[in-house]
């Protein structure tokens, strides 16, 4: 008898509900967005300033429309770097209490499964109207900051503003020109200055980046699969590798997200955080590093383990994403708390920053459009949209809907693995043991980029073994890959 297919959409749309989101948008949430009527030829308002003759340029993956950040930066003085980052303005189409609004703070955030996209916002608003799409002109939020020679951040000022982006440009192209792997991308030479402007924002991000790792920020690397689909069917599961073009964004935003904290503190406005907490479990962080060789200091310290994870980086890059997620899972998860101006804030320890917001994605993340909303009572001078009960609440949710989110995420990975596994049964792959414990025994497999539990011969084996395994089983409806074990990498 023929197998049936695996419906990976259907099993898509079972884990979404499982873990409580609402995967379908309600026919008011289609009705009012439906309603909305994008303005094509934007005039410019009193407090808005019309910043459409920039250079604005957006970095993101090649499908992505849903586009929340454009960047723009300009040499100034004594070898400083301006910096203007606009975020899409959201909340201009998307108000308080509205029935989009509900939907998007039930959710809190945009899921990302491989095979299909559950968007926090309809297709019509986050992939259209509130993107920074090129050719639009858009309201926007800009944030401005100085990144000075040394890479410490000097914080600028917050405003609404008209934008129109020039260039969407993709991670993987950029970064291979910015790491010399290929010439320089045709729409770069042909978009008049864009070698030049990018170039400058590459010299910001790797003083930011630098500034940040003499602080502390931890060199963290865990392999996250990406599934590869036609939007109809999976061909293949490959790691998103951080490349140059992904740290330049990740570098402008942490320093976009910091400065809009301090606005909102200055302003004397409650808000959100984002934190990760001092790690509870550092004497089990110290005996990680204990096996490594590395003596940690007794009480935690961002600088020591920034260290000791920077040298195990390059002495053992293979095993080196296996130990980044030992580490990550004894810190504890990032998490929103709500912040009132003049106490002492938790801070994040993986960044090595104290005060530290989500603000710079509002179509994807609920609690980005939170702080767009408390940025922009400031710059009307309106009342604060949220009191510290609210914000209390929110902070609470939208830390669970994220860990909910990660969740689906994990287990899709999980199942597109097990189905793409599944007409291979008894081959043999090499592997990484990634956990013996009395839970089980697990192998990462090097290629393709799956992790399955070792089932049969497991005993004795340890975490950071390089190992072969033979396939016994799939099961792509609960994410499960069973092994057995062949021998250790060094005795054949």
């Amino acid at each position: 008898m023929k197998e049936q297919r695996v419906n990976l959409k259907t099993i898509a749309w079972n884990t979404m509900e499982k873990y409580g989101f609402i995967p379908r948008f309600s026919s008011e949430v289609i009705h009012e967005t439906n309603s909305l009527t994008p303005e094509h030829h934007i005039k410019i308002k009193k407090g808005v300033k019309d910043l459409r003759g920039l250079l604005w340029s957006s970095i993101d993956n090649w499908d992505s429309e849903d586009l929340d950040q454009i960047e723009f930066v300009k040499e100034g003085s004594d070898g400083e770097i301006h910096v203007k980052i606009a975020i899409s303005d959201v909340d201009h189409y998307v108000t308080k209490r509205s029935h989009i609004d509900k939907h998007a703070g039930y959710n809190g955030t945009s899921v990302y499964p491989g095979i299909i996209t559950f968007h926090m916002l309809p297709d019509r608003l986050c992939k259209g109207i509130s993107s920074l799409l090129p050719g639009q002109d858009c309201y926007a939020i800009i944030i401005e900051y100085t990144v000075l020679p040394d890479g410490e951040v000097r914080h600028g000022n917050i405003y609404r503003g008209v934008v129109r982006n020039k260039a969407k440009l993709v991670y993987e192209e950029i970064g291979d020109w910015f790491e010399s792997n290929i010439p320089v991308p045709a729409i770069v030479t042909e978009t008049e200055g864009l070698k030049k402007q990018l170039e400058l924002q590459n010299e910001a991000a790797m003083r930011l980046r630098a500034h940040r790792r003499r602080q502390g920020a931890l060199d963290l690397e865990t392999l996250e699969a990406e599934v590869v689909s036609d939007g109809e069917t999976v061909t293949d599961l490959v790691i998103q590798k951080q490349n140059a073009a992904r740290c330049l964004i990740e570098e402008f935003m942490v320093a976009a997200n910091g400065t809009m904290a301090v606005f909102l503190e200055n302003a004397g406005l409650p808000m959100i955080h984002r934190v990760v907490r001092v790690p509870k479990y550092w004497e089990e962080i110290r005996l990680v590093a204990a096996k490594f060789g590395e003596k940690l200091p007794v009480h935690p310290d961002a600088k020591s383990l920034s260290s000791f994870l920077t040298k195990q980086r390059e002495a053992d890059p293979e095993r080196f994403p296996d130990l980044s997620l030992t580490v990550v899972k004894l810190m504890g998860s990032g998490e929103y708390v709500p912040y009132i101006p003049g106490k002492k804030p938790i801070g994040h320890f993986a960044l090595a920053v104290a005060d530290y917001t989500h603000g710079t994605a509002p179509n994807r993340r609920y609690v980005d459009l939170i702080i767009q909303r408390l940025i922009k009572s400031v710059l009307l001078g309106t009342k604060t949209p949220y009191n510290i009960r609210e914000l209390d609440a929110k902070a609470e949710w939208l830390s669970g809907r994220e860990k909910a989110a990660n969740k689906v995420e994990r287990f899709m990975r999980k199942s597109v693995a097990a189905m793409l596994l599944k007409p291979r049964i008894d081959e043999v792959f090499e592997g990484f043991v990634t956990g013996a414990s009395e839970k089980g025994t697990y192998v990462r497999l090097i290629n393709p980029p799956a992790e399955g539990r070792v089932m049969q011969k497991e005993s004795g084996l340890k975490v950071g073994q390089k190992v072969m395994v033979k396939l016994l089983k799939t099961d792509p409806y609960n994410g499960h890959i069973d092994f057995e074990f062949l021998h250790d990498m060094g005795k054949v």
